[in-house]
């Protein structure tokens, strides 16, 4: 009797690598719009009024709600209770409507408004807040900033749902397939985010000679209204797939507090999240400062007003030769044949070389950060695929951690010896921004494919928005502490591009460390436990 066997949306690899691809997309817009103002700080400043405190409490902002008002684990239960496709949507829909009053907010409309009149007199003392020193506003806070920050919170809410619905819908479409290969892969596409974010911000917000902060961040609105169409295919996509397996979206099973306790009373979860607490303390809230880093650091001369390298048009052009890069790296990962894989390998690697000497000639602290996702985008998915099929998950979270404390330390103490060198402080630059992309590259390939192997199908959402809740306080106390470390060591009134980063980069440093020894333990209790997160995630037949 012949059996015929039914295929569905998942066993196809263009298919599921389709819906990779619509994940992807809607949190390379999101990426784009969490770093938007990052590249200009030093114009929030001259622009706004801005100082480092402000700039850093703002930029805190972002996951105030999540932190504080526990709205990632709320977040985590309606993904367990009405599932992937719906929490998709309404979580880009979410960092819209912040996203739209961020922009309001470094307007020039809003500037001399009756809301700017109430923002000014308003948010100065929350009671309690205050007393425990995690208000997200203070007295003297520019009204801008302070409701730039209440957008921030509400894209914030968004964007962190987002991260942990993507992580679910990876496991729902990859689970015993090449989940790890897919993860790295989408963390790749979407970081080049960071890269677009310091290519194009400060394009638009010098566009046309006339400097206009809005602009950048009415740029990452209209990609945010992209990111909402992204998801809503997926939804469509995702229905289909239910369909044909059967599936239910809202779980037969209703979500329990003791399912918490589960997940909280695992040694090995709590090692995981504080891994990552530390490491994306380290990594984000450095994004937010890079550039201010490297105009404090470099000797950067702006090439002639009518030179082609002063032009609009170079923009693009190196914006072409970064997608360049990307695409022939990460499509080099899937080639089966060798002469195409170096082929594809060189393509990268020379396009990558004329990208650096493109920013080298524009003198701008963006356009040379902006290769810190380059490197990661090409090796992701060879870690991904590695992890796949041959394990090792821990050893590349210490391997990553050993990296991100060599690229501070390099930041805080080689990098301002040379100053004076036009070449060579540029040089140092370029290199340690491509290792420290590398090092970030290790963690999502690695940490986040371990999730599964820790807790119970049915409640992995649950399990993603407490690892995310506890990252998420890092992310909001850590560019805080940055901007007011940076105004307690440096002489008030001091230049937006002459501050000292130093003691800033050695914070992050320890950070590192802390991650090092973190994962030095992992190791040990994965290997008394047997929790089996060095072995590879595709189980062979």
């Amino acid at each position: 009797m012949s059996q015929t066997i039914q295929k569905t949306l998942r066993d196809s690899a263009a298919m599921r690598w389709t819906a990779l691809l619509l994940l992807a997309l809607a949190m390379f817009c999101s990426y784009i719009f969490m770093d938007i103002l990052s590249p200009i700080k030093d114009l929030m400043q001259s622009e706004r009024g801005w100082d480092s405190t402000a700039f850093g409490t703002m930029q805190g902002a972002e996951v105030f709600l999540n932190v504080f008002a526990f709205f990632l684990i709320f977040a985590g239960i309606i993904l367990d209770k009405m599932g992937v496709r719906f929490t998709m949507v309404l979580s880009t829909a979410v960092m819209l409507v912040g996203a739209v009053i961020k922009w309001y907010a470094v307007s020039d409309a809003f500037t001399g408004s009756a809301l700017e009149a109430w923002f000014t007199e308003n948010l100065n003392y929350i009671p309690l807040f205050d007393e425990l020193g995690v208000s997200p506003f203070y007295e003297g806070m520019p009204a801008s900033a302070k409701f730039a920050a209440s957008g921030f919170m509400i894209f914030g809410c968004g964007c962190e749902m987002a991260g942990i619905t993507v992580s679910r819908g990876i496991v729902k479409w990859f689970k015993g397939r090449e989940m790890a290969l897919a993860m790295g892969s989408e963390m790749a596409l979407a970081r080049l985010g960071v890269a677009t974010c310091m290519i194009f911000s400060p394009f638009f917000a010098r566009l046309g000679g006339e400097v206009s902060v809005s602009r950048s961040v009415a740029f990452g609105v209209v990609l945010m209204c992209i990111a909402l169409i992204m998801a809503i295919v997926y939804f469509v996509m995702d229905q289909r797939l239910d369909a044909q397996t059967g599936e239910a979206e809202e779980k037969d099973d209703p979500f329990k507090v003791s399912d918490i306790g589960k997940i909280l009373s695992d040694s090995g979860f709590w090692l995981v999240a504080l891994l990552c607490v530390l490491y994306y303390s380290a990594i984000f809230p450095f994004q937010k400062y890079a550039v201010n880093m490297l105009q404090c650091n470099l000797t950067l001369t702006p090439p002639a007003a009518d030179s082609f390298w002063a032009s609009e048009s170079v923009t693009i052009a190196q914006y072409v030769i970064m997608l360049i890069v990307a695409a022939a790296g990460f499509a080099s990962n899937f080639q089966k044949q060798s002469a195409k894989k170096f082929s594809l390998l060189a393509v990268s690697i020379v396009a990558l070389i004329t990208y650096c000497y493109m920013g080298y000639m524009r003198q701008t602290a963006e356009s040379i950060f902006a290769v810190f996702p380059l490197l990661a985008v090409l090796i992701t998915p060879i870690l991904g695929s590695y992890l796949d099929h041959h394990g090792k998950a821990v050893s590349m979270l210490v391997l990553g951690s050993l990296l991100l404390i060599f690229c501070h330390l390099t930041f805080a103490f080689v990098l301002p010896l040379f100053k004076g060198s036009a070449v060579g402080g540029i040089v140092i630059a370029y290199v340690t921004i491509l290792v420290l992309g590398a090092s970030f590259s290790l963690v999502p390939a690695s940490l986040w494919p371990s999730v599964p192997k820790l807790v119970d199908a049915k409640i992995i959402g649950s399990a993603y928005a407490l690892i995310f809740w506890i990252q998420n306080i890092g992310l909001w106390l850590f560019p805080l502490l940055i901007g007011k470390v940076l105004d307690a060591t440096n002489p008030e009134g001091t230049s937006a591009t002459e501050l000292n980063y130093t003691a800033p980069l050695i914070m992050l440093a320890c950070l590192g460390v802390a991650a090092l020894l973190l994962g030095l333990v992992l190791k040990v209790v994965d290997r008394k436990k047997g929790l089996g997160l060095e072995l590879p995630n595709i189980k062979e037949q």
